[in-house]
Parts: C-alpha cells; structure tokens; sequence
C-alpha cells in the first residue's frame, strides 16, 4: 500500500494515470451503450454487435507499421496529446453520423477513432517507463489493473444508465468530456525531453518509406533476438483471440441463453461480478507479485481463469453463471500486472514503441479474425457454448506453453541480466 501512495507523489505518472482513466472511461461508456443501442434497433442481427467491436481492433492492422515508430522517433507526449483531440473531434463528427442513421458511415468514424487511439498507448507507455523507476513498474501495473477492474465493475453499469437516461446521444457526450479532459491533463505534464525524445528530435521528414521500414524491421528483430520477450508475445496472439471472444460472448450467453428478456438488467450485474472478481483478484495479485516470480503468476493467471471460462458454459441458471464469471474474473490481474511489471523491465526504453508496435498489431489481427469469425457463425453453425470453450481454451494452451517455455528462458536472463538493454 506504502508504494501505491508513493508512486502518486510523482506529478507526471499522477496526471497520465489520471488522463488514461477518463479516456478509458469516456471509451468504454460510448462503445458499450452503442453496443447496446445495436441490439435494441437490430435485435435479429448480433453480427453488428461483433462488427462494433471490430471497429475497435481492425484499425490496427493498418496503423500498426506507424505506431511504434512514431512514439519512438516523435514527441511522445505529443502524440498522446494529439491522440485525444483528434478522437474529441472525430466524436463529434460521430454525433451527426448517428442522427443520420447511416450504419457505413458510423462504423467509419468508429474505425477511424479507433485507428487514432492505437497511437495513445505505446506513447504513453514510453513515457511511464521513463519517468518511473524499475521497482515502480508492477505497482504501476497493479494501479492501472485496479483502474480496469473498476470499469469492468461499474462500466456496463454506467453505459447503460447513461443509454438509459440519455440516450446514445448522451452516451457520446461522455466520450466527448473524457477525451478533452485527458487532452488537458497530458498537455500539463511537464516531461523530460529524454523522455518525450529519447532517440533525439526527429521531424515529419525524417519519416520517409525507408525510415519506417527500417525502423519497423529494427523493432522485430530486436522482438526475435531476445527469447523471453518472444516468448511472452507470442502468447499475446492467443490473448487476441481470448479478448475478442469475450467482448460478445458475456451479453450473447444473457440474451440468447439464460435471460433473453432481461440480459440489460443483468449485464450490469454481470460487470460487476465480473469487476469484482478483477477488483479483489488485482489487490491479490498485488501483494502476490512481492512474492512470487512473474512467470509463475502468469501461469497461474491463465489456468484459472481458462478453467473457470470453460466451465461457465455448463451454467444451468444466470446466478450460476456470474458465479463462475466472478471465479474466472479474480485470476486475470495476475496474468496482466505480471506483464505489466516484467515487460518494461526487460526492454530498453529507446525500443519500447517499436516493441509495443509489434505487440499490438498481433492481438488485434487475432482479435479481429474471432470477431469476423463470430459475427459470420454465430448463431448460425457455433453455439455460444462453443465459444466458450473456444476461450477458455486458448487460455489454458497458453498457461501449458508458457510452462514448458518460460522457466527456461528466466534462467537465461538471470545468468546474463544485460542482454535485453543492449
């Protein structure tokens, strides 16, 4: 607890926690009452559900060579400034699309959004790594999982309040306060030019074809020459297929399953079970990450979860199955604030965009492949039971590929501490 208040002393990481809260929260308010506002106008058609959330991920796949680069060549906090205006205005532009009522066109600016919040975190990232010592970094990642596991607790349950009162448009005016207030908050910190710059000051033409290229190249061989951080991402490919699943798959369960009249009601019960788990499993996972080495938290994370995911499909009534979901819900924070905490440690920070560019992309393409998968066959050839299955699988398949893999590579780095920073 004395390193959580601690870690708040520091001015910058205070104002970026903050900045990233309420551009998470304005995010996911306005994309679950959308989601919500899909199923109530398209009730026969879910694919549009699965489509918004594809919106989310597929930016990714055209920005993703870009990414990284800039948040290592460019004004890291620049480009988080920046990110948060232009998505301020594209919010706008949002509100008129909606009144029209043109599905294309919506799903266009939502892409678009998408595409310019891609830039946000590995700049941000870059940032906290700098202004943060090495001791900080899975207490910043406890912090942040915290912040998550509160919107999973009251996001659905805000969303749909806000739906309900206010309606869509109202939904979309929350996204437009968060993103201005987070433009606001990154745009006081005052940043160290090493950490905003810290492969020096670049300019707009310095970013030709063959720069991004090779910069992009650099970023994957450096992923390829170090074992463990290949090895870590690699499992990040699978955790794609885990987080586009399990964006539908909760409100799918409800409304085609066990409570069809009414699944509004309880997918705010459903967050906050399941932000509940993440909540109390985030403060357990906290004083665990003291005690234990990252890998064996990892590990553990993913077995329970992917068990408990497995066996939510079996549940014969809802209260059964937020039961099972809170279960599932508290081994999460173990598998991300270990990766929180490890990731930062073991890559140099003039290389963090690059690898945050790489990292990225896989989990969105995987992402958005299940996605395209589960809007084309779901109702129709999968049951919503299969994708259960389908995600708590790859949870545990990881778990048993991390286990073979990552005990070995922990030796390696212990016997030669420098590689990763050199």
């Amino acid at each position: 607890m004395k390193k959580m208040v601690d870690i708040f002393k520091n001015r910058i990481f205070l104002k970026l926690f903050f900045a990233n809260f309420t551009s998470h929260m304005g995010s996911v308010i306005g994309l679950t009452a959308f989601m919500f506002y899909l199923l109530d106008r398209f009730s026969e058609q879910p694919m549009y559900a699965s489509i918004t959330e594809m919106m989310y991920s597929l930016p990714t796949l055209l920005v993703f060579f870009l990414v990284g680069v800039f948040a290592d060549r460019m004004d890291r906090q620049k480009i988080a400034y920046h990110c948060d205006t232009i998505s301020a205005l594209l919010t706008l532009v949002l509100f008129g699309a909606i009144f029209i009522g043109w599905l294309p066109l919506i799903f266009t600016i939502l892409f678009l959004r998408s595409g310019v919040q891609k830039f946000f975190f590995p700049a941000e990232q870059g940032i906290l790594q700098g202004v943060l010592s090495k001791d900080d970094y899975s207490t910043a990642a406890g912090l942040n999982q915290m912040v998550m596991s509160l919107f999973m607790l009251l996001g659905n349950a805000i969303a749909i309040f806000v739906y309900w009162k206010a309606g869509i448009y109202g939904a979309i005016a929350v996204d437009l306060i968060t993103f201005i207030i987070s433009a606001i908050l990154i745009k006081r910190c005052v940043i160290p030019e090493e950490v905003r710059l810290p492969n020096g000051k670049h300019s707009w033409k310095d970013l030709n074809i063959q720069s991004v290229t090779n910069d992009f190249t650099e970023g994957m061989k450096y992923i390829l020459n170090h074992k463990l951080l290949l090895s870590l991402i690699g499992g990040f490919v699978v955790f794609g297929v885990v987080n586009g699943g399990f964006a539908v798959i909760p409100i799918f369960i409800l409304k085609y399953k066990l409570a069809p009249g009414t699944y509004e009601e309880y997918s705010i019960i459903l967050g906050v079970a399941f932000g509940a788990g993440v909540l109390i499993g985030s403060i357990m996972s906290s004083m665990l990450a003291q005690k234990f080495t990252f890998h064996v938290l990892i590990i553990a994370g993913l077995v329970i979860s992917g068990t408990f995911i497995i066996a939510a499909s079996f549940a014969p009534t809802t209260w059964t199955f937020l039961s099972i979901i809170f279960l599932a819900a508290l081994g999460l924070p173990l598998v991300n604030i270990a990766l929180g905490g490890w990731l930062p440690s073991i890559i140099d920070p003039k290389m963090m965009g690059r690898v945050q560019g790489w990292i990225n992309p896989l989990m969105m393409l995987s992402q958005s492949v299940t996605l395209g998968a589960i809007a084309f066959t779901f109702p129709s050839i999968v049951t919503v039971e299969m994708l259960y299955w389908l995600v708590g699988g790859c949870l545990i398949i990881v778990g048993i590929f991390y286990t073979i893999i990552l005990p070995k590579y922990v030796k390696e780095e212990e016997t030669q501490p420098a590689v990763l920073n050199g």
